[in-house]
This record gives C-alpha cells, sequence and structure tokens, in this order.
C-alpha cells in the first residue's frame, strides 16, 4: 500500500474552517461546550448553553458516537480485529470494524494465506491520533505510528513454525468513515518509518 501524507483537499478546507470565519453567535467554543440548538452559548449553568444543555445529554463523560475519539476507539478494536482475523484465518472478524475497499483487500490476502495452508501470529503496538476530518465529522483521517513487535508464520495443520519476521515501525494512515451509526476503517496505507 502506498502512503498518502496529506489529508484530503476537503479534509484540509474543513480544519481551516473549524479555526476561523465564524460569526460571534455560534462558532468556535474555547470551552468546548457548543449549544445543540445552534444558540450562542451564555455562560456555565445559564439557560443559553452550558452545563444545563450539556448534563440533560445521556452519556456524559463518554465520546458522542460521532465524535473523533470515537473513531479512534473504533481504529483500536480494527487492529484488534485484525490481528485475530490473521491468527485464524477468518476475514469475518472485520465485518463489524471495516468495509470496502479494505475489508475487501484484507479478506483477500487472508484467503491466500489460508490456501497456502498458512496462519501468521503477530502484535502491533499502536499510538493514534486523529490527524483530520471532514466538515460533517463522516469521515475522520487517523495517522499512527504502528510498530509490529513480532510476526510469525505458521503451518495451519502441524503447527510449526515456518518462519518469523521481527516487524519494525511504519507511518499508518487510516481513514474511519461514519456509517449507519457506526465507525468503520475503509482505507489504510503505510509508509516508511517513523
Amino acid at each position: 500500500m502506498r502512503f498518502r501524507k496529506c489529508v484530503g483537499t476537503f479534509l484540509l478546507m474543513g480544519l481551516l474552517a473549524a479555526c476561523g470565519g465564524r460569526t460571534e453567535g455560534g462558532g468556535f467554543h474555547p470551552s468546548g461546550r457548543a449549544p445543540a440548538d445552534g444558540s450562542s452559548a451564555g455562560p456555565p449553568g445559564s439557560s443559553a448553553g452550558g452545563v444545563d444543555a450539556v448534563d440533560g445529554n445521556p452519556g456524559v463523560g463518554t465520546p458522542a458516537p460521532k465524535a473523533p475519539q470515537s473513531a479512534l476507539a473504533a481504529y483500536r478494536a480494527y487492529q484488534l480485529a485484525y490481528e485475530k482475523a490473521y491468527r485464524t484465518n477468518d476475514a469475518s472478524v472485520l465485518n463489524p470494524v471495516a468495509m470496502d475497499p479494505l475489508l475487501a483487500t484484507v479478506a483477500k490476502d487472508i484467503a491466500s494465506v489460508r490456501a497456502d495452508g498458512l496462519i501468521w501470529r503477530f502484535h502491533n503496538a499502536i499510538n493514534p491520533h486523529v490527524q483530520g476530518k471532514s466538515t460533517d465529522g463522516a469521515t475522520v483521517v487517523i495517522l499512527d505510528c504502528l510498530k509490529t513487535l513480532g510476526s510469525y508464520k505458521f503451518d495451519a495443520k502441524t503447527g510449526r513454525r515456518m518462519g518469523t519476521w521481527r516487524g519494525g515501525d511504519s507511518e499508518y494512515q487510516a481513514t474511519m468513515r461514519y456509517s449507519s451509526g457506526i465507525w468503520k476503517i475503509s482505507e489504510a496505507t503505510e509508509g516508511g518509518k517513523c
């Protein structure tokens, strides 16, 4: 896979729009409290936003489903499912956390590994952060320095170890998309060392 060092133009424009060009009444709120109805946020505890508006929402203290933090959680879940998919040669474990085109690509590779009578076991240490997001918040790009701590190839029938790859670290960029109420990874590219 080829690594894309820049976020798409639409993501960059969305990031720039988030920092400027807002009107006085309802734009950027450094406190992190944006009114739900689009009106101007008043001081905390007032009826124009603030604590009363936030405390009425269920799940206070957890990231909203469409929040970038939820995309990070979904990315972590994908990485665990990815390891399991290769360990079991079963790409179906990726269905809840991945979508095409990445899902089809990984499923094809796992089918090839299974056809060769092999199993791969590895563990990736991850340290993801949000690189950018679209203006509607439905797409989040995550940048990670993925470190493979070790990777071992086994014969699926005998369990005998066939080879070892000591791993290393590489830049990894993932595109997470919010669809049907959940985040799924749709694309991933790997780059050079990080």
